[in-house]
């Protein structure tokens, strides 16, 4: 507007732009927050995935390890395959033992297995021991 109060010509004349977005502009926002969110939703997935995993390794870990502490200290003609369970503290986990005769005479293979029966792949834990047998 003008001192005296007029508007001018070039302001009268300019037509006013509606307030608000396009469809387009709306459009264009919604991709790309879809974008955005699934890359947001796989990085989510892949963590409990992992977590789960993680849990997995570390709880079969310390189970095998005190189981074959316990295969251990047994004497190596009192070595058999067994197997059997953790118990009602560890309800999915199962254990089995393996015994092999192995390329050295006085030597056993033992192999002890940890699985967990609620997981469907990478389910299994192993660790090998080989025990001296006396004669």
């Amino acid at each position: 507007m003008r001192k005296g109060g007029r508007t001018s010509r070039a302001t009268a004349e300019r037509p006013r732009r509606p307030s608000g977005f396009t469809l387009m502009e709306v459009m264009i926002a919604i991709a790309i927050l879809a974008i955005a969110l699934t890359a947001v939703y796989r990085s989510q997935s892949q963590s409990v995935s992992m977590a789960a995993n993680a849990r997995f390794l570390t709880t079969a870990s310390l189970l095998a390890q005190g189981k074959m502490a316990e295969v251990d200290a047994r004497k190596g003609g009192d070595i058999t395959a067994d197997g059997g369970d953790f118990g009602a503290d560890y309800p999915d986990y199962e254990w089995r033992l393996e015994v092999e005769d192995s390329e050295l005479e006085y030597l056993k293979k033992v192999r002890l297995i940890v699985t967990n029966n609620k997981l469907t792949a990478n389910n299994a834990y192993e660790v090998v021991l080989y025990k001296l047998i006396a004669n």
